[in-house]
């Protein structure tokens, strides 16, 4: 099979197509053809050497983890009714395997992709879209709240900014750059331009002076700080992210007049994902959840797509193609 290695932590660079053994299900696995891989923020830390220990890889190995595909073979005790499926799901072992044609996955994690839905939607939304309703369902927004979404055009921005116009929320998404103020204001947010030097000041500028109810930061760094100042006294903060490659520091002073609500606390909630992406699926396949798919790459291209996110040359989510 083709698939991509890591035979060193290092620039994208050390991204090689590699070709390698077509592996074979065990009992109670099965096997997907991938058309599809998603590549995101986190892949890059983890290449570079700098991803957070829950992830940790010793190269070499191959990238990743969700993938769209169609199930080629089952082994000993799957139910034969899953070949032929059109499906998402997770390369099994934890992370590491999705950069590949073909991927060994578990039933339990992988999910049919519903009739009318395009599989690559359904692959951005396997991971970002069931994270989203994770925060909404530990953080929720309540109709005529204010909150902030920062970044908020990424994969799982993208989605959160959608679940909270739903819930009736007023929403003001962090980004960059007027592409991207364009695809917030299509979703229903209000854009601001966090390169700016007074964007802080813009946020409250767009909610009428008033103090925000509710963040969701996955950039942390200085501006999950500025993000942290901006809430009411009483307000939430839902830190998920550190795209800026440092944690939002809470301060004393912060926890004393927030709910705050960080990554380590979702803990509990992930036994209950496949419900959620059950859910998303089915919002998608609805027509009221849309994932922004901002570019697609060959499985070969691998380390472009890796230097344009590093580059946040992206916006939603990048996908690499298996042809």
């Amino acid at each position: 099979m083709r698939a991509i290695r890591v035979s060193r932590f290092g620039d994208p660079s050390v991204l090689e197509q590699s070709e390698l053994p077509t592996p074979e299900p065990g009992a109670g696995e099965l096997r997907v053809a991938v058309t599809a891989a998603g590549v995101g923020w986190l892949d890059t830390l983890i290449r570079r050497g700098d991803g957070p220990e829950v992830f940790a890889v010793e190269p070499p190995y191959v990238p990743g983890g969700a993938v769209a595909g169609t199930v080629d073979a089952v082994g000993a005790g799957v139910d034969e009714t899953w070949l032929g499926k059109v499906v998402v799901s997770s390369a099994v072992g934890g992370y590491g395997g999705g950069y590949a044609d073909t991927v060994i996955a578990l039933p339990d994690e992988t999910f049919p992709v519903p009739a009318g839905l395009d599989p690559q939607h359904a692959l951005a939304l396997l991971n970002d879209g069931s994270t989203a309703l994770a925060l909404l369902e530990k953080t929720p927004v309540a109709p005529g709240e204010r909150i902030l979404v920062s970044p908020g055009v990424g994969g799982l921005g993208s989605v959160l900014v959608q679940l909270a116009r739903a819930a009736g929320a007023t929403v003001v998404a962090a980004v960059r750059g007027g592409e991207k103020a364009a695809i917030a204001r299509k979703l229903g947010a209000e854009p601001v331009d966090y390169s700016t030097a007074d964007w802080t000041g813009e946020v409250l500028a767009r909610t009428g002076g008033h103090r925000l109810d509710v963040v969701f930061d996955g950039v942390g760094g200085e501006l999950g700080a500025a993000s942290l100042a901006l809430l009411k006294n009483g307000g939430r903060f839902s830190g998920y992210g550190m795209s800026s490659g440092a944690e939002t520091v809470i301060g004393d002073a912060d926890h004393a007049r927030l709910s705050v609500v960080d990554m380590a606390q979702l803990v509990g909630f992930w036994p209950d994902n496949p419900r959620r992406v059950r859910e998303v699926l089915r919002q998608a396949a609805e027509g009221t959840l849309t994932p922004v798919i901002g570019a697609t790459y060959p499985l070969s291209e691998a380390a472009t797509a890796h230097a344009d996110i590093e580059a946040r040359r992206y916006t939603g989510k990048s996908l690499l193609v298996v042809s």
